[in-house]
């Protein structure tokens, strides 16, 4: 089927979906394969669950009109996504990163919300499954839209960009992140600039952290128009970071505020101080009032183990599990060894997704503890394991097995950060603090 025709059936259907746990009445199922499980197999569960259709590659699954066979059902999603996309003249503004993407993905939806109505990623459905389904949900009403990119191979950056057409980008950051797919940092720097190759190819505007050096030669070697926020110099957006303790307070001015403005806000870590600037500098370029800014910023309360502060009882718990990599792990770590109080514990998952590069990330790590006098440092994950007899700390080889010590050595009056890859699912050891 032409992605014309599918296209006629997207605008009578009540939307997409890819799971079919979740589909609803009136949808269209796309069953997409995964490195463990193939979609076609749950094509007739959507069309049970009330799916109009389900689009499947595989003939075997095709058994009456109500199931579209295609060559492929991914990428039929992605020109659907596509097609849609090219329907609607606003400005899209592309977020990517190695860190920091998702919370300046949903500050700039924050400010951006004061003025327009705007459709943004929901959550972090940012890869090439994801983008697709947030592109479909483009309406009419929408006047600008914000998403976000995330990739763990070369190509992934371009490919999203074509498909999302993005007027304006950004770039959060370039470090350390998904080795074992990029091969190298010099590999993460390639494909993160996938972009700015984009922008620079389609007459796009970047705004750009001219404080960070990575980003800057990349503007050289992509030219586009710029727009720069920073700490430093006579910006578009100057963000200065007046303190963390533990939240953090910015002082915003620079060449677009009429008046310098401070904000307080409810983040943590010196790393969110360039993710708040460049939503700032997002919000000042698409004419947000300042007073606008300040308080979207304000309000603005992180969740899903994403830089969370809460009280468990007598300790104070800083939440950082939902991602990990080299550069956030050793941020995070120095950023709660400079707050005042205490004690504090440490209780760290492995870093994933570092291939080749995971032993020698790990040791810097393990290397790194060696300098600070924690209360106690918890690791846990089969990399950290590793190196269980090198290093004078407590290791664990699963989430379950910390679980199992902490029950009879919960922290009290302490402060403890929590801080791992997704797949060592350390927020299950919430409870027991």
């Amino acid at each position: 089927m032409m992605t014309n025709e599918l296209y006629r059936l997207f605008l009578d259907s009540a939307g997409v979906c890819t799971d079919s746990r979740k589909a609803g009445e009136g949808q269209i199922f796309f069953a997409i394969k995964g490195d463990t499980f193939d979609g076609n197999k749950f094509a007739a569960s959507a069309i049970e669950a009330g799916c109009k259709f389900a689009v499947v590659d595989n003939a075997d699954f095709a058994k009456d009109e109500r199931y579209i066979l295609v060559e492929d059902a991914l990428k039929a999603l992605q020109n659907l996504s596509k097609f849609h996309r090219e329907k609607f003249d606003i400005p899209l503004l592309a977020i990517t990163g190695s860190n920091g993407k998702t919370t300046t993905k949903e500050l700039v939806a924050a400010i951006l919300s004061k003025k327009y109505r705007l459709m943004a990623t929901r959550g972090n459905l940012n890869n090439h499954v994801g983008l697709p389904l947030t592109l479909l949900e483009l309406n009419s009403q929408h006047e600008l839209a914000v998403v976000e990119m995330g990739a763990n191979q070369p190509g992934e950056i371009g490919l999203l960009s074509k498909l999302a057409q993005p007027s304006y980008g950004i770039i959060t950051n370039i470090g350390a992140a998904h080795l074992e797919g990029f091969g190298s940092l010099e590999g993460v720097k390639k494909a993160k600039s996938e972009l700015y190759a984009y922008l620079s190819e389609n007459g796009g505007t970047g705004l750009v952290n001219r404080d960070n050096d990575i980003l800057m030669e990349l503007c050289k070697r992509y030219p586009f128009e710029a727009v720069f926020y920073g700490t430093k110099g006579d910006l578009f957006l100057r963000g200065v970071k007046e303190k963390s303790s533990p939240f953090i307070t910015m002082t915003l001015s620079g060449k677009s505020m009429p008046r310098e403005i401070n904000v307080k806000t409810k983040l943590t870590g010196k790393y969110n101080g360039e993710n708040i600037a460049a939503a700032a500098c997002a919000g000042r370029y698409f004419n947000i009032d300042p007073f606008d800014i300040k308080e979207a910023l304000e309000y603005y309360e992180p969740r899903n183990n994403r830089s969370q502060i809460c009280r468990s009882g007598s300790n104070l718990l800083y939440i950082d599990s939902y991602n990990a990599n080299p550069v956030s792990m050793k941020l995070a770590i120095e950023e709660f060894a400079s707050m005042e109080g205490g004690p504090k514990w440490l209780i760290l998952g492995d870093m994933l997704e570092l291939g080749n590069y995971a032993r020698k990330e790990h040791i810097l790590i393990l290397d790194m503890l060696t300098g600070y006098s924690f209360k106690d440092v918890l690791l846990v994950g089969k990399h950290f394991m590793e190196h269980s007899n090198d290093y004078p700390f407590r290791f664990f080889e699963t989430t379950k097995e910390l679980n199992e010590w902490l029950r009879s050595n919960k922290p009290e009056n302490s402060f403890v950060l929590i801080k791992g890859s997704r797949g060592i699912r350390l927020e299950e050891c919430l409870s027991f603090l």
